[in-house]
């Protein structure tokens, strides 16, 4: 990690994403370039080191109430998937730094979530199926184009495993966010598990844009310019958590990270230099216009190493009964892009994340949708920013 090489960001991601005015069709170039800049528990614990296994006091603890040995855990032991010691409620968060863990190789073996693409559309509150939207790659260097977006990855037990997630504004902490915006599925098992581990994120992840055979002799700068960030906290809401996986849940897909810092004192959005605002009152998606949305897609066709975006109107999907209108949009990205990203621009003219990649059509692609964030997105956002506000 001390090899990584900081590269500042450009004073572009400050510009507004300028959407187009029309949706795109299925073989049009979208007209965007770029993102702008733009369940509570415990306090954290001052650093230290706990008998030798380089875990915080308070992880330490928190792993011994739950009948785990803090010093197995780096041994091996968070490969351990029994439901007996899964820990799944909302306080039981804990993802300990493995130093090394995520090497350029590991991070080219994740895959993306089986359960990424799988919901079908719900009867009630839906419109047509928007027309497939090409996904187009982003520009490189992505510091330069897109600096917030990134990738995360974890560990699941289905193995290593992949998404997208976002760099967002952190209301106590103005300009020093250490805050990331992703899926609720990218950081929790749902109703049938509990929270994932080894949990990082890698901004503007292969940032000139390499093939996967060209990253195999790629210097880790190249992989990750910023280096990488471990979650030490996480939120999603209470509807993932006791049933994430069901068509019942997707409307709440949502999650805040906050990652921990390098480099002594430095925040990750003063390393990256750029974070977006969070608009938790988007209209309705018949008055949302165009929205972006950015990521990594894994699957076929795709390989998970480039940043692609699509742009398109917002329409209506309702997966369930009685459950919230999400947005969806026309775009081609597979598994892999969960938790990335959507932005639209204000009123005042300022780019906003409004919602993040959920799901998409069960056996195949051509358009995605995302959760409306609400009060309880907002919560969950101020949970995160309450806990680590200085």
């Amino acid at each position: 990690m001390r090899s990584v090489r900081l590269v500042p960001a450009t004073l572009g991601l400050v510009t507004a994403l300028a959407l187009a005015a029309t949706a795109c069709g299925p073989t049009e170039t979208p007209a965007a370039d770029k993102p702008a800049a733009g369940a509570s528990g415990s306090a954290p614990a001052p650093d230290g080191g706990d008998g030798g296994s380089g875990l915080t006091g308070d992880l330490a603890d928190k792993l011994r109430k739950h009948g785990v040995d803090p010093d197995e855990w780096k041994d091996g032991e968070w490969r351990n998937w029994d439901r007996k010691t899964w820990l799944r409620e909302a306080e039981d968060f804990v993802n300990p730094v493995i130093e090394g863990l995520w090497d350029p190789a590991r991070m080219r073996s994740a895959k993306s979530p089986d359960r990424t693409i799988a919901a079908q559309a719900g009867a009630g509150g839906t419109d047509p199926t928007p027309r497939p939207v090409r996904a187009q790659r982003e520009k490189t260097p992505y510091h330069h184009n897109a600096a917030p977006v990134g990738k995360i990855f974890f560990d699941a037990p289905q193995g290593h495993m992949v998404c997208s997630g976002t760099i967002v504004k952190d209301p106590r902490r103005p300009g020093k966010s250490n805050l990331v915006w992703t899926a609720g599925h990218c950081v929790h098992a749902g109703g049938k598990g509990g929270w994932y581990r080894n949990i990082t994120f890698v901004p503007a992840f292969n940032d000139l844009g390499k093939s996967p055979a060209a990253l195999n002799g790629a210097q880790p700068h190249e992989v990750y310019p910023y280096g990488q960030y471990w979650a030490d906290w996480a939120v999603t809401s209470g509807e993932w958590i006791r049933s994430g996986g069901t068509d019942r849940a997707w409307p709440y897909d949502y999650a805040v990270l906050h990652v921990k810092p390098q480099w002594g004192a430095k925040s990750l959005e003063e390393t990256v230099g750029a974070a977006l605002p969070v608009d938790f009152s988007a209209p309705a998606p018949a008055r949302a216009g165009t929205i972006g949305a950015w990521g990594y897609p894994q699957a076929a066709p795709y390989d998970g190493v480039i940043m692609h975006k699509c742009l398109d109107r917002a329409t209506r999907l309702t997966t369930a009964p009685a459950t919230p209108v999400m947005y969806r949009i026309g775009c081609t990205m597979t598994a892999g892009s969960s938790g990335g990203g959507w932005f639209r621009v204000l009123p005042d003219g300022k780019t906003a994340l409004v919602s993040n990649t959920s799901i998409g059509p069960a056996g195949g692609n051509g358009w995605l949708a995302g959760p409306r964030l609400g009060s309880g997105a907002r919560a969950a956002h101020e949970t995160v920013s309450k806990k680590y506000a200085r």
